[in-house]
């Protein structure tokens, strides 16, 4: 079994040792760091196949931490993990990029759950960097290779989950998919809500639809889901 490695930046020690317990037992090597600056040295000098954030840390907030991650163009899922459960927290860090969202209290085993779910998605997503394929569904190209979305010739950046949203919905045109269906196919089964969903939905049709309120590609069917209409 592959073994991975995760970075914990959390101020509370408690839950630090908690989660790097749990993590043990599934070949998950957890390094834990307090504060920002910390971080960003570890993240610079060590390869991690993963980072757990906390938005509230003592010299800095996880969603600044974020941005100087994505700044320097390091490629790292990131799972905030925090005491705030206001649904704005949880929808600016989706927008920002983040991999997903876990509100505190949580439960270890859908915590474990996640971050193993995250990492299989990311080795899948570092085995198409390995491929030279391409998908065509005129007007967009999709190049697995290098991670890059064309619509007309013109580039259109993406997160890795928009990526894996889009790739899917091209391998899948005029189909009809359930959220429960996103959830097995993109997600792998993730435990994530409909929000979050509908957040990764809206994000990606502000990015190739010519109106975002009024959706060309990816249709909404009514009381069913979602399908990508070419």
């Amino acid at each position: 079994m592959k073994n991975y490695k995760v970075l914990l930046v959390d101020d509370d020690i408690e839950i630090c040792q908690m989660i790097k317990k749990a993590l043990e037992p599934e070949n998950i090597e957890t390094l834990t760091i307090s504060t920002g600056k910390e971080a960003r040295n570890a993240i610079n000098s060590q390869a991690f196949d993963l980072i757990i954030l906390d938005i509230m840390l003592d010299d800095t907030d996880g969603f600044q931490l974020l941005k100087k991650i994505q700044a320097e163009d390091i490629e790292i899922p990131v799972i905030f993990l925090s005491g705030k459960q206001q649904d704005y927290d949880k929808i600016l860090a989706l927008g920002m990029g983040a991999d997903d969202y876990i509100t505190k209290p949580f439960s270890m085993s859908v915590l474990i759950a996640k971050i193993k779910a995250h990492l299989r998605r990311s080795d899948k997503i570092k085995e198409l960097q390995t491929s030279s394929r391409k998908i065509t569904r005129a007007p967009f190209v999709l190049n697995i290779d290098t991670y890059q979305l064309f619509k007309d010739g013109e580039e259109i950046f993406l997160s890795s989950k928009e990526i894996m949203l889009m790739k899917f919905f091209m391998e899948n045109p005029n189909r009809v998919f359930t959220k429960e269906q996103l959830y097995e196919k993109v997600w792998n089964n993730t435990i994530i809500d409909n929000n979050s969903i509908m957040v990764y939905i809206r994000h990606l049709r502000k990015k190739i639809e010519n109106d975002s309120k009024n959706p060309e590609y990816i249709q909404t069917v009514w009381g069913i889901g979602y399908k990508f209409n070419i």
